[in-house]
């Protein structure tokens, strides 16, 4: 834990908002649970430092069941960003992300004045920002939960759960990309958590939409050598892509997996490692280099290509060019594959 670090930070984010009447927190578009965690907790923390309650806002949409669940669960008040002013605001924040990356939606035109993240540093700081991006943190919600600490603020169940959640998803279980100050965070927040709750975000019940995706990517499937690509061609909502990256990443002698999916126009691309030595978000950079944008960390990464057709020539076609990119990122001749199933 950087208790100095997090202690300046909080401090002075807090003495910014002071005097401030409307401050909007934003989360980089579909956002997961350390993106909805870390908005409710910096919202915490700033009603009960300053008294005013600020609104959360996101692009995109909240479409995986247990986030939907944990929105509905732990009472975290986030708005479609489609539906907020932003003229009514004078103090702008964005948890999760950097401005622009692809995945915030305004962020790139809005003044943002606070950014928190755990990503590697993409974006150009100004000086009358603040910023505090720490990379060797595995999970967004951990900074939180040190600001909280040190403002000394009482974390509730439902914020200690949301902040838990948030950890546990993000590191899965502390077996991805975790480090000790995220460790402690995860056990500190165990013993504040409400375990029926845990269970049924983790367990929700999920639409028959759902298993027509696991069919999908399963048929569509293609492995070559240590990599596998699958294509969602169209997809009810853009997190089944990443689950569906993470599920297949299980199979043996796979150590990457890229998948796509079409939704609304746009081109959602997940990218999934097992293997520390391959930086997921630079691979997946170079795969949609002047198509679309991309980032990530070491062994997760994600990407976007706007302004794509869906029907089946179009998706073959794309499919095509990022394997041939996969291809020479990764050193491999060029090769058919064999399906999965």
């Amino acid at each position: 834990m950087d208790s100095d670090r997090s202690l300046s930070f909080s401090e002075r984010i807090v003495a910014r908002a002071r005097g401030r009447r409307n401050i909007l927190i934003l989360t980089h578009d579909n956002p997961d649970p350390d993106a909805l965690a870390s908005a409710h907790a910096l919202a915490h923390l700033l009603l009960a430092k300053t008294g005013n309650s600020p609104r959360i806002a996101c692009g995109g949409v909240i479409g995986r069941r247990e986030n939907r669940t944990m929105v509905e669960r732990l009472q975290i008040a986030v708005e479609p960003l489609a539906r907020v002013d932003v003229r009514t605001f004078d103090l702008f924040c964005l948890v999760d992300a950097q401005p622009g990356t692809g995945n915030t939606s305004l962020s790139g035109q809005l003044p943002i004045d606070i950014i928190i993240d755990h990503h590697p540093l993409r974006c150009r700081s100004e000086d009358n920002q603040i910023v505090d991006i720490r990379p060797d943190y595995g999970a967004c919600a951990t900074i939180l939960f040190e600001y909280l600490q040190q403002q000394k603020v009482y974390l509730n169940s439902r914020l200690a759960t949301a902040l838990f959640y948030a950890i546990r998803s993000e590191t899965q279980d502390l077996g991805r990309e975790w480090t000790p100050p995220d460790r402690l965070a995860y056990q500190q927040l165990l013993l504040l958590s409400n375990n029926r709750v845990l269970f049924d975000i983790a367990h929700a019940k999920v639409p028959r939409s759902y298993f027509a995706s696991f069919n999908q990517a399963l048929e569509s499937a293609r492995v070559y050598r240590e990599a596998l690509v699958f294509n969602l061609a169209q997809i009810p909502q853009p997190d089944i892509v990443a689950e569906m990256a993470d599920f297949l990443l299980r199979m043996e002698g796979v150590h990457l997996v890229l998948g796509m999916g079409w939704h609304r126009g746009e081109e959602v691309l997940s990218l999934r490692t097992d293997r520390e030595d391959w930086r997921a978000g630079t691979i997946i950079r170079q795969l949609v280099a002047e198509l679309g944008t991309a980032g990530g960390h070491g062994m997760i990464a994600g990407g976007q290509i706007r302004q794509v057709a869906g029907d089946v020539l179009a998706q073959n076609q794309l499919q095509q060019l990022l394997t041939e990119r996969l291809f020479t990122v990764l050193g491999y001749d060029p090769e058919a594959g064999e399906a999965l199933l």
